[in-house]
């Protein structure tokens, strides 16, 4: 923990903008450093212009990979594309929109050239696309796709680059594998091939021929009664205060405090591309992550423990606003997984229109607990790797009816039992804990310890630790033959896992299962250093053997 985790942001701490955006411009990638080169992880490809893994070659071959990748699959309806209040966001965005203008491609950018959310672009590839044949499965050429410009909760000083294919949310490792690799060819070619118009500024650009402006604002907004019951929120006077973090959702929540009516506060109404106003996450950095208890500390100390807090909720988002932070009075901001839990029990209590045989996705590091209240729901259980694009299929066909993840991601159906985002999806999750409160009268906090009581209160912890580049491969690589350990923590090891029970993919790494408690191990995709995230039902100290012992496995395999 950094000495000054949790309090506000010096002078010293902020990026150099004006340098970050030379260096934007002037630095070019040295290829022979892997690192330079372009790689998609779990969430598109990211990095800082600073350490030339950010820089105007990347966007611009990383963007003509993508007009390859959508001729390749015959997709040729129009393309999405949208930025958050990064610093790096708003180049990324005039040099893509000059590849796509000058390859033809038909481009839909923001109506008021303002900032959007992940899950809007998500949602308005998905409302395009479920009007062709088939659908967003469908392979009808008319297909829409999109690009989001963001590095999510990333420090300032980075950018980030993701596609969503016609399915509308994050791209499998088959598409993003393809684009890399076509991407860095260009790269090593010199940009021999990239297809560009010369732009003054992004102004001109936008005003090229095929790109054409739209509305996503008000069409995810006048949508949300449809998967949020807003009326119960309204007549129940829930009082929620809602803090962007200098997000792309600040428009987002004015609007729908004016649109439905609600007793909705923006508490922070900032957009700065430095995040000065933020308080430092647990390293000491500058990080929009609105499920640190440390970087959401400015809204967590204006409600928790208030007995006249002006909020009955509170909620955060990240830059992108594909992640939720909620903040109650009673308990201050939820731990990510106790909240999954209760948004699991809640909707597949009160979402009387959804499939009766619609499954509940987590990922195989989220907490045991989900896993026990949906055995008591009866319902199907996914467990998937890590990645939120495991979800995808079953949101857009409706056999999974919600999909969350432990680091505050989550999407879930339209109330009627039909998709409505399949990226992570922070604005509805947030709106859902005020529902929760107006239907039952309960902050998501209070229900969660009512959880406890029946299942069980488990404690749970991740930790990093070093690990070289050869070190994370071998780890990607284990099997469970690999652990010649038959107790983890003093309780027999009941599975072993190196695949999925929900899909049969592969994890990248290692979980171990007791009746009680389990660890999972799996290498960083960006980061020299690999994850430990381990739980128990069995109290702290239990959890410590648990996290002791997990590292003396991975260590004995990386020695």
């Amino acid at each position: 923990m950094h000495p000054r985790a949790g309090q506000p942001a010096l002078p010293e701490d902020l990026t150099d903008i004006p340098a970050l955006l030379a260096a934007y411009k002037d630095i070019q990638p040295d290829l022979t450093d892997a690192g330079q080169r372009v790689s998609f992880g779990t969430s598109g490809h990211r990095g800082s212009s600073f350490d030339g893994a950010f820089n105007e070659a990347h966007i611009l071959a990383m963007t003509q990979a993508i007009v390859d990748y959508r001729r390749e699959q015959g997709i040729n309806g129009p393309l999405f594309i949208g930025r958050d209040p990064h610093a790096l966001s708003e180049p990324a965005h005039a040099t893509a929109l000059e590849v796509l203008a000058g390859n033809g491609v038909r481009t839909f950018v923001d109506a008021e050239d303002g900032f959007v959310p992940t899950p809007a672009i998500s949602f308005a590839i998905l409302e395009h696309n479920k009007r062709l044949p088939g659908g967003p499965e469908g392979t009808d050429q008319g297909r829409a796709d999109g690009i989001v410009i963001t590095p999510s909760h990333n420090p300032p000083r980075d950018g980030g680059f993701k596609y969503n294919p016609p399915t509308g949310g994050p791209a499998d490792t088959d598409a993003t594998s393809w684009i890399a690799d076509k991407a860095n060819a260009y790269l090593d070619a010199g940009l021999e091939g990239v297809q560009r118009v010369d732009s003054a500024g992004a102004s001109s650009v936008e005003s090229a021929e095929g790109i054409e402006k739209f509305d996503f604002l008000n069409t995810y907004v006048n949508a949300l009664p449809e998967v949020i019951d807003l009326d119960a929120i309204r007549e129940a006077g829930v009082r929620i205060g809602a803090d962007p973090m200098g997000g792309a959702s600040v428009a987002y929540w004015a609007r729908i405090a004016e649109v439905h009516n609600l007793e909705l506060t923006v508490v922070n109404d900032q957009v700065d591309p430095a995040f000065g106003f933020m308080t430092l996450d647990t390293d000491g950095k500058i990080r929009m992550d609105c499920s640190s208890p440390s970087a959401m500390a400015s809204l967590v100390n204006t409600v928790a423990g208030q007995e006249s807090s002006s909020y009955d909720i509170a909620t955060g988002n990240d830059a992108d606003s594909d992640r939720h932070g909620i903040v109650t009075p009673d308990a201050g901001l939820m731990n990510p997984n106790h909240y999954l839990a209760v948004a699991v029990d809640y909707l597949f209590s009160h979402r009387e229109q959804w499939p009766v045989e619609a499954a509940v996705g987590k990922t195989l590091v989220s907490s045991t607990m989900i896993d026990r209240v949906v055995d008591g729901l009866g319902r199907p259980l996914n467990e998937v790797p890590v990645g939120f694009k495991w979800f995808v299929p079953g949101l857009v066909n409706g056999s999974v009816g919600f999909g969350g993840e432990e680091s505050a991601g989550a999407s879930f159906l339209r109330r009627d039992g039909t998709v409505w985002s399949t990226d992570k999806d922070g604005i509805i999750a947030d709106l859902l804990a005020a529902e929760i409160l107006a239907v039952t009268g309960k902050t998501p906090s209070q229900r969660y310890a009512e959880l406890e009581e029946t299942y069980g209160a488990p404690v749970y912890s991740r930790i990093d630790a070093p690990a070289n580049r050869e070190q994370r491969e071998t780890l990607k690589k284990l099997s469970a033959a690999d652990v010649q350990a038959s107790e983890l923590a003093g309780e027999p090891i009941t599975a072993i896992l190196t695949e999925a029970p929900g899909n049969g993919a592969a994890i990248g790494g290692l979980k171990v299962t007791t009746d009680n408690a389990w660890f999972a191990a799996r290498p960083s995709g960006t980061e020299d250093k690999y994850k430990i995230y381990a739980e128990s039902f069995k109290g702290k100290e239990h959890l410590q053997r648990v996290l002791e012992e997990a590292q003396a496995v991975i260590d004995q395999v990386l020695a």
